[in-house]
């Protein structure tokens, strides 16, 4: 039997009301609509124009948010096969000229990401929403996670957003940046490092 296709609207902004197909739920987890909203309401006209990085990105119903509320430009990053083939069909109903796939994983690709932000000499927002540690195979994730973002070279990055598990400690400072806010959605939180 089929599993039937499952889909969210875009919010807000110029590609409002276009429907995004989402990935099956074993691979990938979406972000709740009124986690986004808080996000986008957090961040309002700040993201016009900038770049913005969505790691972990599933169906890229985040950077296809931002792009629609006018971030110039979204990079991508996906290794599930599956969530890639939907995440690059969302793009065709979007802009796919202000848009760039990074395949495989994010901890490899990071580094491209950053060379393609050091090559426009430009800074981005983050959003790292890595799947929950609970699935199997995932345990380390967190740790690899806070690792990736101690890595990032802080003249590249505006912001970085965390969605995480409710209960998952986090700390003040990971490398050179530093907790700015949590705000909690039941089991989900958003955590934002400057």
């Amino acid at each position: 039997m089929k599993s039937k296709q499952i889909a969210k609207k875009i919010i807000s902004g110029k590609f409002k009301n276009k429907t995004l197909k989402l990935p099956s739920k074993t691979t990938t987890r979406t972000s709740k609509v009124i986690v986004l909203e808080s996000f986008f309401n957090t961040l309002q006209f700040d993201i016009v124009d900038a770049n913005f990085v969505e790691l972990f990105s599933g169906s890229g119903s985040i950077g296809l948010e931002a792009l629609s509320r006018g971030a110039k430009s979204v990079m991508f990053m996906e290794r599930d096969r599956d969530a890639l083939k939907i995440l690059k069909e969302n793009i065709q109903e979007t802009d796919p000229s202000a848009c760039e796939v990074f395949a495989g994983d994010s901890f490899t690709n990071i580094k491209s990401v950053i060379k393609t932000l050091q090559r426009k000499n430009e800074p981005a927002y983050f959003y790292i929403d890595p799947p929950f540690n609970i699935r199997e195979g995932m345990e380390d994730i967190y740790d690899k996670t806070m690792d990736l973002i101690a890595s990032l070279p802080e003249e590249r990055v505006k912001l970085i957003i965390i969605e995480h598990m409710s209960g998952l400690e986090i700390p003040d400072n990971i490398g050179p940046f530093t907790l700015k806010k949590s705000k909690k959605f039941g089991n989900t939180t958003l955590t934002y490092y400057i």
